[in-house]
């Protein structure tokens, strides 16, 4: 299965939109030199996840800005093509990341909603989230994460980025990947061999 990042900014009590879906209190905290890891992300990334709300943002722009890479838009309803790297899709989360995988698709950007963002979640579809936190509050709004049912899930943090704007990246994966990542985890008790063991850092590049 490919790797899904779900890279998405949110306010401080985790809202990613208003409750009408506006985003203009985002634009309070841009600094163009602190964008560079969403485009490092993209520029890593094999194709483009998002929900049908997440689409219509581009809708009404007109144009769709990532023609350089496939996208899949998850919605039931007949949607305008914007560009011909978009493929509309009404199937499971699974069954589309089982299509990529075949196709040898590596590694995706879930840009959200949350609603979708939860389905894949719940499904434990997702590998990665990168979360940019604004200093902001707005009391209500669309969650990160639509409520759904899911076991609970431990998440492991990579890393911690604070910027001069206020906003804090944090980066987190699922506690089982991190662990398996480790060359040292084994179980507790086993005698600790002597011989030098060669470190593997939780810094991915992006």
């Amino acid at each position: 299965m490919l790797e899904v990042i779900y890279y998405f900014a949110s306010s401080l009590d985790g809202y990613i939109a208003t409750a009408d879906g506006g985003v203009d209190w985002l634009s309070r905290f841009h600094v163009s030199a602190e964008d560079d890891d969403a485009g490092k992300l993209h520029a890593s990334i094999d194709a483009l996840l998002l929900g049908s709300r997440t689409y219509e943002f581009a809708l009404k722009l007109g144009q769709w800005p990532s023609p350089d890479k496939p996208s899949w838009v998850f919605t039931k309803r007949d949607l305008r093509v914007l560009h011909p790297s978009i493929t509309l899709t009404s199937h499971s989360p699974s069954e589309v990341l089982d299509d990529l995988t075949k196709r040898g698709f590596r590694k995706a950007w879930l840009m959200g909603g949350g609603k979708l963002a939860a389905s894949f979640h719940a499904s434990g579809l997702i590998s990665e989230y990168i979360i940019s936190i604004f200093p902001v509050l707005l009391g209500s709004g669309i969650p990160l994460l639509a409520p759904h049912s899911c076991p609970q899930d431990t998440l492991s943090l990579v890393t911690s980025k604070p910027f001069k704007s206020g906003i804090v990246q944090l980066t987190y994966r699922r506690a089982e990947e991190t662990s398996a990542a480790r060359p040292d985890s084994g179980v507790r008790g086993k005698k600790k061999s002597n011989a030098p063991q060669r470190r593997v850092s939780l810094q991915r590049e992006s």
